[in-house]
């Protein structure tokens, strides 16, 4: 075995798995009706070896979205998708989490229910942001965000409550965790931010009114999941699609420290930049998370197996997520395992399309599960 502690089995939070190596959400766009079917459950349960799959971002409402042909899960129908996809990565004996996913300001009319304005904490168009839009000719692109508007405080418990209906749903698909997300400029990570959030109520201006409403979402969700069954991702120090912020070393400690008393089964942290290593982070960043969160860590962005084995190994992580390496290469942790070579993703394939560069990437054995 070339990664041994790569392959040590872990509990996250009360869900026992068998490996470090997960499988980093990544949104591939293609469910032009958001709702998962065959291919998904292709595309899922043949990568059923990982540790723990976290799916790609699903849509809690309507409003939640800035991307067409992403999955959601408000509908019976969705619900009924995704539950045929985690009963195909269980059928493989794997485990499967769903992230729950607001964009916020990422967004446009075009996206958006009725034309309606994307909401966000304040109504701060987010500069060079660019969404994933179908035009009046049925193609699909990337167009720039609109400008939202600013929820009102009495929206908020509303959001909260999709946040709440979004795991009811995810549990009676069966899946075995939810994961919070609170990263990469969206929704919750707006309320986190000084850049994106002006407010002057209890959800904004100081740091612990900024981290009210992430926090809120994380209790909501932890009533129908417990808290051993429930994970966040967050990217202190992103600035993506114009979100900027004052305290983001601040606000990253003041977070684990929550989530830690209310016993987080893990928290996701996702490089910035995604080019991996210590230069995103400020020297002794790492460490001072491990004192502040007692749950496992979860560090993603551009690792390999080499630099996931020695994060481990140091002990600044529990568990690596990976990306672009398992878009083109299902059987992932058996190639650590060997220390066989990787397949090169294709880039052009990444979003949208259909079965090619989706569940087309060969095994070792040069096999994979066709869709019937």
């Amino acid at each position: 075995m070339a990664y041994e502690t790569l392959f040590t089995p872990i509990q996250l939070g009360s869900l026992s798995i068998p490996n470090r190596v997960i499988m980093a959400p990544l949104t591939r766009s293609r469910t032009p009706d958001s709702v998962p079917g065959k291919m998904q459950e292709a595309y899922y349960g043949q990568r059923a070896g990982a540790g723990l799959i976290i799916s790609e971002a699903t849509n809690i409402s309507p409003t939640a979205k800035g991307y067409v042909y992403t999955p959601g899960i408000w509908t019976d129908d969705q619900e009924a998708g995704w539950k045929g996809v985690v009963n195909a990565v269980h059928a493989k004996g794997g485990r499967i989490a769903l992230q729950l996913w607001h964009v916020g300001r990422v967004s446009h009319e075009m996206v958006q229910p009725n034309g309606q304005q994307p909401v966000a904490p304040s109504a701060l168009k987010g500069e060079g942001a660019q969404c994933f839009v179908e035009f009046e000719d049925g193609t699909a692109g990337q167009h720039p965000t609109s400008t939202p508007r600013a929820l009102e405080t009495d929206e908020i418990p509303g959001i909260v409550d999709d946040y709440r209906q979004a795991a009811v749903r995810a549990k009676r698909a069966g899946f075995d965790m939810v994961e919070v997300h609170a990263a990469n400029a969206y929704l919750l990570n707006q309320f986190l931010a000084t850049g994106t959030n002006q407010r002057t109520d209890q959800y904004g201006g100081s740091l612990e009114n900024r981290a009210r409403f992430p926090l809120e979402v994380v209790d909501a969700v932890i009533e129908v999941f417990g808290a051993a069954r429930v994970g966040i991702r967050l990217t202190p120090f992103i600035e993506l699609f114009g979100l900027t912020d004052d305290e983001p070393e601040a606000m990253a400690f003041y977070l684990a420290e929550q989530l830690s008393k209310r016993g987080l089964a893990y928290l996701h942290l996702n490089e910035p930049n995604w080019i991996g290593g210590d230069i995103t982070f400020p020297d002794g960043f790492r460490e001072q998370m491990r004192e502040r969160f007692n749950g496992c860590l979860i560090y993603c962005g551009n690792y390999d197996a080499a630099h996931a084995e020695a994060r481990i190994s140091e002990k600044t992580a529990d568990a690596v997520a990976f990306g672009r390496p398992y878009i083109a290469n299902p059987d992932l942790p058996e190639r650590f395992r060997v220390n066989a070579p990787l397949t090169e993703p294709n880039p052009e394939t990444f979003y949208g399309g259909d079965e090619k560069g989706y569940t087309d990437y060969p095994f070792m054995d040069n096999g994979y599960d066709r869709i019937d």
